[in-house]
């Protein structure tokens, strides 16, 4: 069986969301593909400043999906909170990384 990474769904109301989630498993499943439940989380973002808890959970086929303050999706840190300053220091770290590869690198050849 065949599996799917890294898909995104994004919806203003948990409703949808489920609706959404339940079309993809379905299409996938026909396909044979299979969409995991252990591997799978959301992230709630609020973007009012009233918005209240919501009872209503996020589920594959009544399996409840664990709700995430964070994920990695296409090289970027989402989360929950709305903040970037994990994804910014992330990019940071990788820029200082290649620059530290490069720099060696090159003062390896400048010594031959």
């Amino acid at each position: 069986m065949l599996f799917a990474n890294n898909i995104l769904l994004i919806d203003e109301t948990r409703e949808e969301v489920n609706t959404k989630l339940e079309r993809w498993r379905e299409t996938l499943e026909a396909n044979s593909f299979k969409l995991s439940r252990s591997k799978t989380g959301y992230i709630h973002c609020c973007f009012s400043v009233g918005e209240g808890v919501i009872e209503n959970e996020v589920a594959i086929e009544g399996a409840v999906i664990p709700r995430v303050e964070r994920f990695r999706y296409l090289g970027s840190i989402i989360q929950g909170n709305g903040e970037i300053d994990e994804d910014i220091n992330q990019w940071i770290k990788i820029g200082w990384h290649i620059w530290r590869v490069l720099s060696e690198c090159c003062v390896i050849r400048r010594s031959r």
